[in-house]
Formats: C-alpha cells, sequence, structure tokens
C-alpha cells in the first residue's frame, strides 16, 4: 500500500474519532437518573469503543507514514470538531476561529508536501 493511502486511512481515523468526540458532547449535555447511567450508556459506550477502535487503526497506519507526518495530519481533528460543533451545536465561528483553523490547514499542507 502507498504512503498516500496510509496517510489517507489517519485521516479517517481522525474523522472517525472527531465523530466519537461528538457523541461524548453530546451525551454529556443530557442528564441521567444516577452516575452508572450517566457513564454507562450506549453513547459513551459506542464513543469510547470507536476511540479504541480508531488507536488500533492509527497503529496500522503509522506503519506506512513517516513518524513526523502523523501528528501533523491528526490535527485535521481540531478541523473535524470544529465543522461538528457548527453543523450539529449551532456554535458559532467567529474571526479567531476562522484565523487559526486557517493556520491549521495551511500547517497540514506545508508539513505534507515538504516536510
Amino acid at each position: 500500500m502507498s504512503p498516500v493511502l496510509y496517510a489517507a486511512l489517519l485521516l479517517a481515523g481522525v474523522f472517525i474519532n472527531s465523530v466519537s468526540q461528538m457523541m461524548l458532547k453530546k451525551a454529556a449535555l443530557k442528564t441521567y437518573p444516577s452516575r452508572l447511567k450517566e457513564y454507562l450508556n450506549v453513547r459513551v459506550v459506542s464513543a469510547y469503543a470507536i476511540s479504541t477502535l480508531v488507536t488500533m487503526l492509527y497503529s496500522y497506519a503509522y506503519k506506512g507514514i513517516p513518524l513526523s507526518l502523523g501528528p501533523v495530519l491528526e490535527a485535521a481533528g481540531y478541523i473535524f470538531v470544529t465543522m461538528w460543533g457548527v453543523s450539529v451545536f449551532g456554535e458559532k465561528l467567529n474571526a479567531k476561529k476562522v484565523f487559526a483553523l486557517t493556520l491549521i490547514v495551511l500547517g497540514i499542507a506545508v508539513s505534507a508536501l515538504w516536510g
């Protein structure tokens, strides 16, 4: 498999992990009748299971990409989480957030292309 496919696999894992973070945030916004149900409900258990599987996916993806590139690609998680925040939770983007996300995208591009 080519390094590009391993990088795409890692980015897919980052995206999937952002979905699990969204699931955890949705679960945190609910009130539960007990502490046990707060931590042992379908959404929370599923989110942690997804995160565990994605960790294994990361390990596999690192077989085909340089270690220096992995954390750079994982920074895309900030973009995905922001996307979920805006689309699912109605969070607002301001100029600071847009600037920060732009810097992240530029950093990923520079590092991926010339790093």
